[in-house]
């Protein structure tokens, strides 16, 4: 095999694998999306640009809490004093698929 072919396998394996990892993290977002949707969306907005009254948007958290601490929190369990707000508590990787999203929509 010449230096040129093998360097082009290089190449080709190493696209695979990034775009493996970038349809991974896609899936990872919806996956924190659905999460978030299902035991928050009711009252807070969970996308970009939806708006609901009542609870902060998720798209603004970062503004209020440190989310690098947000998947710690999602494992130990949230609990608010709001009576609405149920607990919530993720197992590891829906936590980590959660703060991932939430991350990805910061403004």
């Amino acid at each position: 095999m010449t230096v040129a072919r093998a360097m082009l396998l290089l190449v080709a394996c190493l696209l695979a694998q990034a775009g493996a990892a970038q349809a991974q993290s896609k899936d990872q977002l919806r996956h924190g999306r659905a999460l978030l949707q299902e035991f928050c969306g009711r009252c807070h907005a969970v996308g970009r640009t939806d708006i609901k009254r009542g609870a902060p948007p998720f798209r603004t958290l970062g503004r209020e809490f440190d989310l690098d601490h947000f998947e710690a929190w999602l494992q130990r369990g949230i609990s608010s004093t709001h009576p609405d707000m149920p607990q919530v508590k993720f197992s590891e990787e829906d936590a980590h698929a959660a703060s991932d999203y939430l991350k990805s929509i910061q403004k």
